[in-house]
């Protein structure tokens, strides 16, 4: 059994204002192993951050189940146990920062698990060294760019060892440079601390690098696969409401206009590799 595994799920809610129910994820299974690179897209509405939020329990299956490390997310003994396995991490980071100083807001989590006062600095120290905010410690949060913000949100999470880490568009409020700075943290702690990272995203070159990526539309999941078996579906892509990278863009128009181009191209050392000598003929 994976870190994560999903069977059957379906999630149901109430939209008041339109006086009906509303079917949000429908019939999704699916499976996440430990040490994985995990990225779900899907537009707006497509059910990916309904199920992050089933993922870290914060919402119950109206039908089927959810297992996180063994454990069903119904079993409300264990809540906490799942909690502390899969962390959640927010859009926004102002709103998951509550302390007056870094290292002190890292350290919120572990004191609300009764960590020991030695354990937790300890934890803290190894936290801020895994998204290299240590020089940033006694700082105000306040004064940090958004980047740096998530980074701090990140540590907080990592500070509760967790397993695996599920992200809500981490991103979507952040500069280039602060997506770069989180997501090359992110590729970081899964690869030297193994931890399992679950990012829900719509900026498509977050995904290239993943192990695996599910594709979300209409509360279903529509696709699974690599990133460079997802991305040679380029029209299909295109279907859900979404777009591929920049790059598999370009090499998919150049192989529509008669190149020898290979799908999924997904960088642009694949592309310049893959048209050879062929635009000088």
């Amino acid at each position: 059994m994976g870190i994560v595994n999903i069977k059957n799920l379906i999630h149901d809610y109430r939209d008041e204002e339109e006086n009906e129910t509303v079917r949000a994820i429908d019939n999704v299974s699916l499976q996440i192993e430990a040490g994985q690179f995990i990225v779900i897209l899907g537009h707006n509405g497509s059910g990916k951050s309904s199920l992050a939020k089933h993922i870290n329990a914060l919402l119950m299956p109206t039908e089927g189940t959810v297992w996180v490390d063994g454990i069903e997310t119904t079993n409300n003994k264990r809540i906490w146990d799942i909690r502390q396995t899969a962390g959640m991490v927010f859009q926004n980071p102002d709103n998951q920062i509550v302390a007056t100083m870094v290292e002190e807001d890292v350290a919120f989590g572990p004191e609300n698990m009764a960590v020991p006062t030695d354990e937790i600095w300890r934890r803290v120290e190894k936290a801020l060294g895994a998204v290299k905010m240590t020089a940033f410690r006694h700082k105000s949060p306040l004064k940090l760019s958004g980047g740096q913000k998530q980074r701090v949100a990140i540590a907080g999470i990592i500070a509760m060892e967790p397993k695996c880490i599920v992200l809500d568009e981490p991103t979507a409020m952040l500069d280039p440079v602060g997506r770069k700075e989180v997501i090359e943290t992110l590729h970081q702690l899964n690869k030297e601390k193994k931890i399992t990272i679950i990012l829900i995203t719509h900026h498509m070159n977050e995904a290239i690098d993943a192990d695996r990526i599910f594709v979300m539309n209409k509360g279903k999941l529509v696709e699974q696969g690599t990133p460079k078996e997802i991305f040679s579906k380029v029209e299909e892509i295109k279907s859900y409401g979404l777009e591929v990278p920049q790059v598999t863009e370009l090499g998919y128009m150049l192989k529509q206009s008669g190149l020898e181009i290979e799908d999924g191209i997904l960088t642009v050392d694949e592309l310049i590799k893959a048209l050879g000598g062929q635009v000088c003929q």
